[in-house]
């Protein structure tokens, strides 16, 4: 008869925990919002609160601060320990009290801990009496029935609901695998850019420095000249002072080939243009091959679709639970609930 009733209990207090975080939900957000971590109108973590403080503390009942203390301690080990196995199971956070003060781990704070003892205290006292009553109208043979029924759809709501949950972590896990890889895409076009720039800088380099010989050479070949110039006048002034206007001829002429060189060398200089040089080739190091250009293509698109069509479920879950955090996904989830919060 116990467990007859305590399994009542559970489905009816699961069910009105969640008629409870549908109208805080639907208070603040202004429209319905279903809040249970079930598909289902039913949050088990209420119906299986409920009947533990039934099941151990229905003794106390006459005595209010212990009832009230008992509760509380009974109520935050339950959460605690709900939190933590889903956040194992499902590497998700599902609640998150981190910013509330005198909380462990996050899954459970003082405030609402000493929240949920009154709200036991008050079932205890008003609420659970009246619901026992009620249930003791209702015929053996039909309330195991419903026992029955409720107990396969609730399993069966929990397999599609664990199902989903798991199947959102595994496109969280592509989108993942999609980001890190643009990400290498954009490492690598980036070094391929800095080294190309670094080659071309110093192909320049190389460049000025062969120009910049070339132009000591040049010089020093016109020095060499003009000392074999003076050394042939000094000669021609001593043997052939009467030659004195063929060698100003020779001079005006060596004078104009010396003038040649100057231009040689000046279009030389203009010839090279460096800064066009080092432009080509940074403008070449920028073009990116088809493939890669496909690849990345392609990745968004697919990160686009993962991005953009999450499952109903992930839907729901997401606007339930508005504090998820994602173990390994935080950024992902972060996005996911920023997009369907904008529909």
């Amino acid at each position: 008869m116990k467990i007859y009733f305590l399994a009542l209990y559970f489905f009816v207090y699961g069910f009105l925990g969640w008629c409870t975080e549908v109208a805080f939900a639907g208070f603040k957000e202004r429209h319905f919002v279903n809040r249970g971590f079930l598909n289902g109108p039913i949050c088990p973590i209420y119906g299986a609160g409920v009947s533990l403080v039934i099941l151990f503390l229905t003794p106390l009942q006459d005595h209010l601060l212990l009832l009230y203390i008992a509760s509380v301690l009974l109520v935050t080990l339950l959460e605690g320990l709900t939190g933590w196995a889903m956040d194992k199971i499902f590497h998700n956070k599902w609640w998150d009290y981190s910013n509330m003060p005198f909380n462990i781990g996050g899954y459970v704070c003082l405030l609402f801990s000493l929240i949920w003892g009154v709200a036991c205290v008050a079932i205890m006292e008003f609420i659970h009496p009246l619901i026992h009553k009620l249930l003791t109208f209702l015929p053996r043979p039909l309330g195991i029935g419903l026992i029955v029924i409720f107990t396969i759809i609730l399993f069966a709501d929990l397999y599609v609901t664990a199902s989903e949950i798991f199947k959102f972590n595994r496109k969280l896990e592509a989108m993942e695998k999609i980001a890190q890889e643009l990400h290498e895409i954009s490492d690598q076009i980036g070094s391929d850019i800095y080294e190309k720039t670094v080659l071309a800088m110093e192909t320049a380099s190389d460049i000025k420095e062969k120009h910049r010989e070339t132009l000591e050479e040049l010089k020093e070949r016109q020095q060499q000249a003009l000392d074999e110039l003076k050394e042939k006048q000094l000669q021609a002034l001593d043997e052939l002072k009467e030659k004195n206007e063929l060698l100003q001829e020779r001079r005006d002429a060596f004078k104009e080939h010396l003038e040649e060189l100057r231009e040689t060398a000046g279009d030389f200089a203009d010839r090279i243009d460096f800064r066009e040089f080092t432009e080509d080739l940074r403008d070449r190091s920028m073009e990116l091959s088809e493939d890669m250009k496909t690849r990345i293509s392609a990745l968004r698109l697919r990160y686009q679709e993962l991005e953009q069509k999450p499952d109903r479920v992930a839907r729901r879950l997401l606007r339930a639970f508005p504090r998820l955090e994602s173990r390994n996904h935080k950024e992902r989830v972060e996005k996911l609930k920023e997009k369907i919060g904008k529909r």
